[in-house]
């Protein structure tokens, strides 16, 4: 982990295309502006994680239908019994 020291109004640069900014420093926190491109996701860890638990239960959810799927597909390409 890299620790650094910045002031209002200074910046460090992650991968040549975000910035964040210190915009202020107050007794209950820091705030911070972050530029980045629109193609770069920018979450609070909070959000970050709650996405990444919905996308969980999502793939588990659809588990299921996909199992169901495939047993269709295997019984269709099934050869009748011989008797």
């Amino acid at each position: 982990m890299l620790v650094i020291t910045r002031k209002p109004e200074q910046s460090i640069v992650i991968g040549g295309e975000v910035e964040v900014i210190v915009l202020g420093v107050t007794k209950d926190g820091v705030r911070l502006g972050i530029k980045a491109p629109r193609s770069v996701q920018v979450h609070r860890r909070e959000v970050f994680e709650a996405i990444a638990a919905e996308n969980l239960a999502a793939t588990a959810a659809k588990a299921p239908v996909q199992d169901a799927a495939a047993l269709i597909r295997t019984a269709h390409v099934r050869k009748p019994e011989s008797r």
